[in-house]
């Protein structure tokens, strides 16, 4: 078993019962959740969690969330700037009823994988949660999330601190080595391969982030466009690379078709390819070093 702490923020999102909500829609911060992330909010049941985006108009992303939805609340887990986020969800949330409460301070991040984890939840907790489920139990969330390295692992967050003295020191990984993984397991990541310029759909995050059938949100016109002309322009990839450094421009001759967003200090990077030039297998030369394609991320539609 793996292990270590993440530096998470968590959000609070809460309201009342609105009577002049769009049909279907019960709770404002439900509606206020549904219309502004990229999953389906409104059909999530009490003690699932789901991976969203939240973007731009033009489709481009600001942040991403796991959503846990609790019986009248919702929480929030990301990777920003909490108070940064609160400020701007308060602008947007107009004349809706909504509130937002900052618990980052008081809930620290776990997260266990690997062989033993699942062992591990179950003599700790007595219960192991389903994927894509959580439970609750004195101040602490523990949720199966298959989605944050692509395998089982659980996110355990809370009041955790006696959790600490539980786990083997051996097995704690430090947040490099976790990093590490992340490109090795193909993972987009905030202000990486998820920014200004490039699409959710590119990073290959239509199965996992987006839903194409819950009605409007914001950038789902472009989502929906880009996913409906069946031809993405750039594909993000898993590379094998020699003396590159993250933001290289990937080359074909003297003309740009990509560019490395992360690189592992195990000769591993992610990158952007231009679709056409997309060729597994394929060696590649950057503004300082060689890449070889090892697999996209994304598929066109037939």
């Amino acid at each position: 078993m793996k292990w270590l702490i993440l530096k998470r923020s968590k959000i609070k999102v809460f309201g009342k019962s609105g009577k002049t909500l769009p049909k279907g829609f019960q709770e404002e911060h439900t509606a206020f959740l549904h219309n502004l992330l990229t999953n389906d909010i409104k059909g999530m049941k009490p003690y699932t969690l789901t991976y969203n985006l939240w973007l731009k108009q033009n489709g481009f992303p600001i942040e991403d969330f796991f959503v846990y939805k609790m019986e009248d609340h919702y929480i929030l887990d990301t990777g920003g700037d909490s108070a940064k986020i609160i400020a701007e969800f308060e602008r947007l949330k107009l004349s809706l009823k909504v509130y937002f409460q900052d618990l980052t301070e008081s809930y620290r991040h776990l997260f266990v994988f690997e062989e033993g984890s699942k062992e591990w939840i179950e003599k700790t907790f007595g219960q192991v949660p389903q994927e894509g489920s959580f439970f609750e139990k004195d101040g602490i969330f523990v949720a199966n999330n298959t989605i944050r390295i692509r395998q089982e692992g659980f996110d355990v967050f809370g009041k955790i601190d006696y959790l600490l003295e539980l786990l083997p020191k051996s097995e704690m990984i430090s947040e490099e080595e976790f990093e590490d993984l992340r490109i090795e397991r193909s993972i987009p990541k905030i202000s990486k391969e998820l920014k200004d310029g490039f699409s959710p759909l590119e990073a290959g995050l239509l199965q996992t982030a987006i839903s194409l059938t819950k009605g409007c949100y914001v950038g789902q016109e472009v989502i929906a466009r880009i996913h409906y002309k069946g031809r993405l322009p750039r594909t993000l990839a898993l590379f094998q690379v020699q003396n590159v450094k993250e933001g290289e421009k990937i080359l074909e001759g003297d003309k740009d078709i990509g560019i490395i967003t992360s690189v592992s200090r195990k000769g591993l990077a992610l990158g952007y390819v231009l679709y056409a030039k997309a060729e597994k297998g394929k060696e590649y030369t950057t503004e300082n070093g060689r890449a070889v394609l090892l697999e996209t991320l994304t598929q066109e539609k037939p």
